[in-house]
């Protein structure tokens, strides 16, 4: 098992949360936005300083947290563009080290069940492309989109039948769905068989109708440590990658469903260093159980 935080967590520049990825002495960082750029845009001139900067840290790169199909299932122009920017995804993957590019399935505007067939139709377009470049299609599963739980992450993989199509479990986005049930073990056992990622924050389940509420590690509603255990003890060799997403201030909707930016990223440096801390006194607390 390795460790990784998502560098826009910390900061929009890389510097700093390089610094802080090796004060802890993750083993990776994942790469979503920087230096105010979504990681599809970079320049090239970037993407070979990226990896300068990773290679003086001795850090690898954990994936591409890509927004790939994070747009509207109708809109075939923004589909299209959301290709070119999967073939972007997938170069800078190639040339950082690593094959993981996470990708969605669409913003959820209804149920499901309706458009099933046709989310399946359109997400197919980037299966050519994950062959050709070599790389792996990790669907996260995520509330705002068609995916939005475990239960219909899973089935949505297994539907496809790609060995390009994994899943990037993330515990505490079950806990933001409307139909999601436990994180662990309830979801996590649905989806184990075809994890290949994990993302790590916590959340409070709202009450009365109100939202959920992200907190820093290990104060929420999620069992991480016996997440961690589970993955310990079936030999998980995949990067545990933090995604804070809490700060002191409350980030906006909008915010936490399209993050990047500079406001994404304010205190951002302050909160991971916290949920770092967190996250691996509760991994030390895994190993000694599991052993």
């Amino acid at each position: 098992m390795k460790l990784a935080i998502i560098t826009d967590e910390v900061s929009q520049d890389l510097e700093t949360a390089l610094r802080l990825a090796a004060r802890y002495h993750l083993d990776g960082v994942e790469l979503r936005s920087v230096w105010e750029k979504p990681v599809q845009h970079l320049s090239a001139e970037q993407v070979d300083r990226v990896q300068a900067m990773l290679q003086d840290q001795q850090l690898s790169l954990a994936a591409i947290a890509s927004p790939v199909f994070k747009c509207e299932l109708h809109d075939e122009g923004a589909q299209r563009d959301n290709l070119d920017y999967l073939r972007s995804c997938a170069r800078i993957a190639k040339q950082l080290g690593t094959n993981l590019v996470r990708v969605f399935t669409f913003w959820k505007r209804g149920p499901s069940a309706p458009v099933w067939e046709r989310v399946k139709k359109q997400f197919r377009a980037a299966i050519p492309i994950a062959e050709e470049e070599g790389i792996i299609l990790g669907i996260e599963n995520e509330h705002t989109t068609y995916c939005a739980t475990a239960t219909e992450t899973q089935r949505f993989v297994a539907e496809i039948g790609s060995p390009v199509v994994k899943v990037v479990w993330d515990p505490c986005n079950e806990v933001w769905a409307e139909e999601g049930i436990t994180p662990y073990p309830d979801a996590y056992r649905l989806v184990e068989s075809s994890v290949v990622h994990v993302h790590v924050k916590d959340a409070e389940r709202g009450s009365g109708g109100s939202p959920a509420q992200h907190t820093p590690v290990g104060d929420g509603s999620i069992d991480w440590k016996g997440q961690l255990v589970d993955l310990l003890r079936i030999g998980y060799q995949g990067y545990l990658s933090l995604e804070t997403h809490w700060r002191p201030r409350s980030l906006s909707n909008a915010a936490l469903s399209q993050p990047g930016g500079a406001g994404f990223s304010e205190a951002g440096e302050y909160a991971s260093d916290l949920c770092l801390r967190n996250l691996l006194a509760i991994l030390a607390d895994a190993r000694r159980e599991a052993g």
